[in-house]
C-alpha cells in the first residue's frame, strides 16, 4: 500500500486538520466528535443542513461546508457511517432557531444513525427532518443498503437546498425541495480498478488488467456486471442509457449533467466522457442545462467515474447558480 498518510489511525483527524489549516476563513473543525461547521455557525433564524458520511468520498461532505450549501458536515471513518453523537453535537452547533435539514445518503448505517441523532435532537427541542438520498440506478439493493444507493445526486441537492436555505427558506420548503432534487436525479457509476482503505491495506476487490465494473457503488459495492474494458463512447452508452430510461428523461427536458472522477480518473477522461453524454444527450432530444465536472464524489484513489442527471426545473437553476463558497465548489463570490 502506498500512501500519503502518517498513522493509519489518524487519516481523518489528520485531514481535518489539514482542512482547518487551510480553509479556517470558511470552516470551523470540532474535535472528538468530529465534524465541521461553516465558520459563522450558528446562523439566526436559517434553516441549517447537515449532511455526513463515511470519509474517503472527499470533497463530500466536508468540502461542501460554508455559504451556499451545507452548514455541518459529519465525516466517519474511512467508508463507515459517522456516529449518532457527532451528527447530535453537529445538530446543535449550527440549529439557528429555524430547524435543521438532514440529507442522508441511502446507506444502511447512515440513515439508523442519522434517526438515531434525529430523536435525541428533537429532544433538546430542535426541530429535525430528513430526507434521504437514493439515485443510484444501477442495483436496486446492495451490501450496504436496502433499496438504491444515495451517490451522485447528493451534492446537487446539497447545492441546491443550500442556496435555499442561504434565502432564508423554511425547515418545511427547503426539505420539499430536496426531495424534489432526489426525485428528479439518477446516477449511475463504473470502475476500472479498485480502491485501497488505509485500514485494510489492500485493494477491495479484484478487477482483471482488461476487465471494468458497470454500476460499481463508491465503496467498492459490486455493480450490475463486470465485463471487458470498452472504449468511453461505449462506457457513457452503458451509464446513460440505463439513467434516461429510468427516470425517465424525455425529449425537451433541460438537466444538470455532473460528471464525476471517482478519484483516480483525471480530467482529461473526464471531458471525453462529457463529450460522448453530450452527444448522447443530444441525440435523445436531451438539452444540458447546466453541467458539473471534475472529482466531487470519490472513492479514495478509485479509477472510473459516474454521471449524475438531475431534470432541471426554473427553481432548481437559479438555486444552482445562486453563489456558493466552500473549500470544494465555489464561485458568485
Amino acid at each position: 500500500m502506498k500512501k500519503l498518510i502518517n498513522r493509519v489511525e489518524d487519516v481523518v483527524k489528520e485531514e481535518l486538520e489539514g482542512i482547518v489549516a487551510a480553509h479556517s476563513d470558511l470552516v470551523r473543525v470540532h474535535f472528538a466528535p468530529n465534524y465541521v461547521v461553516r465558520a459563522d455557525a450558528p446562523v439566526s433564524g436559517k434553516t441549517a443542513l447537515v449532511s455526513g458520511g463515511g470519509s474517503g468520498h472527499e470533497p463530500m461532505h466536508g468540502g461542501f461546508v460554508g455559504m451556499g450549501m451545507l452548514d455541518a458536515a459529519c465525516p466517519g471513518e474511512v467508508f463507515t457511517s459517522p456516529t449518532p453523537d457527532q451528527i447530535l453535537e453537529a445538530t446543535k452547533a449550527v440549529s439557528g432557531g429555524a430547524g435543521v435539514l438532514h440529507i442522508v445518503k441511502n446507506y444502511t448505517g447512515d440513515i439508523l444513525n442519522f434517526e438515531m441523532a434525529a430523536d435525541l435532537a428533537k429532544a433538546d427541542d430542535i426541530e429535525v427532518e430528513a430526507v434521504v438520498i437514493n439515485d443510484d440506478v444501477a442495483v436496486q439493493d446492495s451490501l450496504y443498503t436496502a433499496g438504491r444507493r444515495g451517490v451522485g445526486t447528493t451534492v446537487l441537492a446539497e447545492k441546491i437546498c443550500g442556496a435555499a436555505a442561504e434565502a432564508h427558506g423554511s425547515l418545511k420548503d427547503v426539505a420539499e425541495l430536496c426531495r424534489r432534487v432526489n426525485a428528479n436525479g439518477r446516477s449511475m457509476g463504473m470502475a476500472l480498478t479498485s480502491c485501497t482503505v488505509p485500514a485494510a491495506g489492500k485493494p477491495t476487490f479484484d478487477l482483471g488488467e482488461q476487465e471494468m465494473e458497470i454500476g460499481i457503488g463508491i465503496h467498492g459495492e459490486p455493480g450490475r456486471e463486470r465485463r471487458a474494458l470498452a472504449s468511453a463512447d461505449e462506457v457513457v452508452e452503458m451509464l446513460t442509457r440505463p439513467i434516461v430510461e429510468d427516470l425517465p428523461f424525455k425529449r425537451g427536458d433541460s438537466v444538470l449533467a455532473f460528471v464525476n472522477s471517482m478519484g483516480g480518473t483525471p480530467l482529461i477522461e473526464l471531458y471525453i466522457v462529457y463529450r460522448a453524454l453530450s452527444r448522447y444527450l443530444d441525440g435523445v432530444g436531451v438539452k444540458i442545462g447546466r453541467k458539473l465536472i471534475g472529482p466531487y464524489i470519490t472513492s479514495l484513489e478509485m479509477a472510473g467515474c459516474s454521471i449524475t442527471l438531475l431534470r432541471l426545473d426554473d427553481e432548481m437553476t437559479r438555486l444552482w447558480d445562486a453563489p456558493v463558497n466552500t473549500p470544494g465548489l465555489r464561485w458568485g463570490v
